[in-house]
């Protein structure tokens, strides 16, 4: 069975920069709840993205976001899309966690990666290292997570961090601790790390992509001996649902004058079923759950949305 999951990138609509940003994500949280998405994402950034408005549209901070979600919705598992690993001491980023399993009853996901918005870290006052570096943070990072998940109270003295029988108390919620996401398509060492380390990965790009990057994983499962099914795997990308075939085209062709031609080839574009067709090339690519962000979508559409494609694929 396939599952499905919603990102909410924008705390606006992008006539409206104003209003409440609030409760325009809760709207959409609580919309994917009811419409039976399996998981609901937001970003970890402190500005918001170029193509969603730039450094002066609204964006709020994630896990403060996370925390009021967890309290106001009921089914859907809850995580960013990802933590850079830059951005806060590992430690600090499984105890935030634990406390959103704890608020949630058992419904967060660490989502973590290696971190890329290099005017975002200089704004803000972070280091921005080079990828090498970032990769070796992010590894440690993943170590030391794991470890204040499963362990009483677990050492770990690295070469960028450290904990010394930490105690993580409450205790998560979900047995195991909450499942650990490396987000990011690199094929030599982010996707060793997630064969390595984590409980689910998430990658980019066309079927073509997938079915190239799942192969990769397979090896360095196989590498690393581990069960490449233990892993869920899962994939970022946008739908746009729209009326008549003409519409997707116009919105195809909008999309890729605005965020570039990788996107808009890739993103899940037209009437319904255009939509499931384009969903169903990537359910047989062999992901296990498929992320949509809607950006421009009203509350309605992303519960219609939902429906259509649990009723589909679920």
């Amino acid at each position: 069975m396939t599952t499905f999951g919603l990102q909410i990138p924008n705390t606006a609509s992008f006539d409206a920069a104003d209003g409440d940003p609030f409760a325009f994500v809760l709207q959409r949280a609580e919309a994917a709840d009811r419409a039976g998405f399996s998981s609901l994402w937001v970003m970890d950034h402190l500005w918001q993205l170029p193509g969603i408005g730039g450094s002066r549209a609204p964006i709020l901070e994630a896990y403060t976001l996370l925390g009021a979600l967890a309290a106001r919705t009921e089914r859907v598992e809850l995580g960013t899309l990802v933590t850079g690993v830059t951005y806060r001491n590992p430690a600090l980023v499984a105890k935030i966690v634990t406390t959103l399993d704890a608020i949630s009853r058992g419904r967060a996901v660490l989502g973590i990666g290696a971190a890329w918005y290099e005017e975002e870290h200089r704004a803000f006052g972070y280091d921005f290292p080079p990828p090498g570096e970032r990769l070796d943070r992010l590894e440690e990072a993943l170590q030391i997570c794991r470890a204040m998940f499963t362990e009483e109270h677990p050492s770990f003295r690295g070469r960028y961090y450290r904990i010394d029988e930490v105690y993580n108390v409450p205790r998560p919620a979900r047995p195991g601790g909450p499942p650990i996401l490396v987000g990011g398509s690199g094929e030599r060492r982010t996707l060793r790390l997630v064969a390595r380390y984590a409980d689910r990965c998430n990658i980019f790009g066309g079927t073509d992509d997938v079915r190239r990057l799942l192969d990769v994983l397979t090896a360095h499962c196989e590498a690393e001996g581990r069960d490449r099914d233990a892993i869920m795997t899962t994939r970022l990308g946008t739908l746009v649902s729209t009326p008549t075939p003409e519409d997707a085209d116009t919105t195809r062709e909008f999309l890729r004058s605005a965020a570039g031609d990788d996107i808009a080839t890739t993103a899940v574009i037209g009437t319904d079923e255009q939509v499931l067709e384009q969903v169903g090339a990537f359910v047989d690519a062999g992901l296990d759950q498929l992320i949509f962000n809607m950006p421009t979508a009203p509350v309605d559409e992303i519960e219609r949305v939902g429906e259509l494609l649990t009723g589909e694929f679920g």
